[in-house]
């Protein structure tokens, strides 16, 4: 049985795309180290529900949000519903799977507005609090995609690039206020979003003959590395993006 450090007492966090896959593992986990958590969900109220009650279940506090990060309407007062937020976890992305030729503008537009736009603007709504205080994470979710692009995801290849290179930009301006700001790039992870893709058992040896550990990652494969960089443990890493991919970005 896995031992969790209560190294996040008196933390709060908020996690984006929080009802399933990587942001329901990565909220989870966050509760077991001690903090509160603020689960935004888009659409599946029903699943971040349920995030929610096993987050109670585990001595701390949980509530929720919806919020569409497609639309910027509804990206602008997210933080503000939030209350204060000392870890943000920026994991909610829209990955639209289309040849180059094929994307439409509103396409193109929610994927960038989900996947960056949304973060930009999440990012400096968050910061002011967590100068005030002097102490914050932020921990943004990229993609192998950023250094390995599939030929029919280039929006989302192209968001998630930009995206680390935000967090790239902000960690100097940001360190000296106790902030710190890194991505965490996973590889192909046994979530909804691919399962469906990886039926196709051509696709699936594939892909998999690409990941040099032999195996498709898990979800809960990169919660303990999200837990380590919202913690006080990881205060001299920042501007970093760690690949969680089985290896499939060096080779």
């Amino acid at each position: 049985m896995t031992e969790y450090r209560q190294k996040l007492i008196g933390k709060r966090a908020l996690v984006t795309g929080a009802s399933r896959g990587i942001g329901s593992a990565v909220a989870l986990r966050l509760a077991r180290e001690g903090a509160d958590v603020v689960l935004l969900y888009c659409g599946n109220r029903g699943a971040a529900e349920e995030n929610a009650k096993l987050i109670r279940a585990e001595g701390r506090e949980a509530a929720l949000l919806q919020a569409n990060l497609s639309d910027r309407e509804q990206v602008k007062d997210v933080i503000a519903r939030a209350g204060k937020v000392d870890i943000l976890v920026l994991n909610a992305s829209v990955q639209i799977r289309a040849a180059a030729a094929d994307v439409t503008d509103e396409d193109f537009d929610r994927q960038m507005n989900a996947n960056f736009y949304a973060s930009l603007r999440l990012i400096t709504q968050a910061v002011p609090g967590m100068k005030e205080r002097g102490w914050g994470r932020i921990i943004t979710i990229g993609s192998v995609q950023e250094v390995h692009p599939h030929p029919m995801m280039p929006v989302y290849s192209a968001s998630k690039a930009a995206q680390t290179n935000l967090v790239r930009s902000l960690a100097p301006q940001l360190a000296p206020f106790g902030i710190t700001i890194n991505n965490v790039s996973p590889g192909v992870v046994l979530t909804d979003r691919n399962r469906e893709v990886l039926q196709n058992p051509v696709y699936a040896e594939a892909t998999l003959k690409s990941i040099p550990v032999g195996r498709f990652g898990r979800k809960e494969d990169l919660d303990g590395i999200v837990s380590l960089l919202a913690s006080d443990e990881a205060s001299f890493i920042t501007g970093q993006s760690i690949g969680v991919d089985g290896g499939n970005s060096v080779v």
